[in-house]
């Protein structure tokens, strides 16, 4: 039992103390470092994550207020604004990367079985997309986006049994998002859901010789003629079209040189006629469709990272101080997932965060906090659930 431990202290247990070190002796992190080490900076970056907290500021002035417990917190002491600020700006961010990277490993196989509504196939099914924080050219000169303006973009592939991020690069805002295919193995057998960002026939033609699947939307400018139209029972008043097709066009058939499928439904709310494309033969046209609405799980992953763990505003400019706090971010939202699992909490992963915020500072026992009789009227991560097609 954890009864008169503070529930902060208590989540820094699930901290794989021996891999961070290890980090940090890798990339010499603590090098003629006296008082705020690597552990401590982390602790403070993630009492920050954890509490919401907008600013360092805000962090330091908190752990200031409670000067009387930070031993028991697990801290070793309270340190300046211009000192964590620092640290941000010089201490290698791969050493929060490679812990980041070490939890996606350690957590995402405790979500392997969770079920993904509408969708009967057991593939692991990923969805593929980025997201843009928007900041000041002038004090992050590296993060030219759009228009001349700032922008850092955070490319993630999410594996949608569980909303765990499992490839995560960080990027200037004018990276082109299907360069993101390059920088990924591909799975045998897994899907892979994206949008028209991600359309790249040479990509797609090495997803389907390695065994592996993908379903998007068709760019307007695509052009080819169908080979072969499906016209038994998957057809339903749904589903208008199903058909197969080879690419016209002289470089796309030589990217692509073998059929494609192309699926054409209704959406049921506005009428609209969606069509995918997908190298998929077997499944039913409206899983294919219910693939790529979950595709809209990671906008979710997306906002849920935006607005419960703390990346509103920037705590740090530099390109390392922005992949710092970014993987801090990751790796708060890492933890939870394993402190989820591990108790077997009914509450969603925004529950869990939300319990946390306003418990950090109690001595109560973190099981059985998270574990106690839930509301059963409590929505699934907060978020409405999108309906069929809502995000095309």
């Amino acid at each position: 039992m954890n009864v008169g431990r503070y529930i902060f202290a208590q989540i820094t247990d699930f901290i794989p103390r021996y891999v961070f070190d290890k980090a940090v002796k890798k990339y010499k992190g603590d090098f003629h470092v006296k008082d705020l080490t690597c552990y401590n900076q982390f602790l403070h970056l993630l009492f920050g994550q954890l509490t919401g907290c907008d600013s360092l500021r805000d962090i330091c002035l908190c752990l200031d207020a409670h000067k009387d417990i930070l031993y028991h917190l697990g801290f070793r002491n309270t340190v300046t604004v211009s000192s964590l600020s620092r640290a941000n700006e010089n201490r290698d961010y791969r050493i929060y990367e490679e812990l980041g990277r070490y939890l996606i490993d350690w957590v995402r196989p405790l979500y392997a079985n969770v079920v993904i509504p509408d969708i009967i196939a057991d593939n692991v099914i990923y969805a593929l997309d980025s997201t843009t924080i928007s900041t000041s050219i002038k004090l992050a000169s590296w993060a030219l986006g759009k228009y001349s303006k700032g922008a850092v973009k955070m490319h993630t592939l999410l594996d949608l049994r569980g909303s765990i991020p499992v490839n995560i690069h960080i990027t200037d805002g004018k990276w082109h998002d299907d360069n993101m295919w390059e920088l990924l193995p591909i799975e045998c057998g897994a899907i892979y859901a994206a949008d028209k960002a991600y359309i790249d026939l040479k990509q797609m033609w090495r997803m389907q010789l390695a065994g592996a699947f993908f379903v998007m939307r068709p760019k307007d400018n695509m052009r080819f003629e169908v080979t072969r139209e499906f016209v038994d029972d998957r057809l339903t008043s749904f589903v208008c079209a199903d058909y197969a097709v080879r690419f016209t066009g002289y470089q796309s058939k030589h990217s692509y040189p073998d059929e494609l499928r192309i699926v054409k439904v209704i959406d049921p709310d506005s009428g609209e006629r969606v069509s995918f494309i997908t190298n998929n033969f077997d499944f039913n046209p409206l899983e294919i469709a219910n693939i790529y609405r979950h595709r809209w799980d990671i906008e979710v992953f997306f906002k849920w990272i935006k607005q419960n763990i703390t990346i509103k505003s920037l705590w740090g400019y530099s390109e390392n101080a922005v992949k710092t706090h970014l993987w801090v971010a990751i790796c708060s939202y890492l933890l939870l997932a394993k402190i989820k699992a591990d108790t077997k909490s009914p509450y969603t992963i925004t529950e869990v965060a939300t319990l946390i915020r306003v418990s950090a500072l109690e001595r109560t026992d973190l099981r059985e906090l998270l574990t106690q009789s839930k509301d059963s009227n409590s929505s699934n991560q907060n978020v409405k659930e999108p309906t069929l097609f809502n995000d095309l």
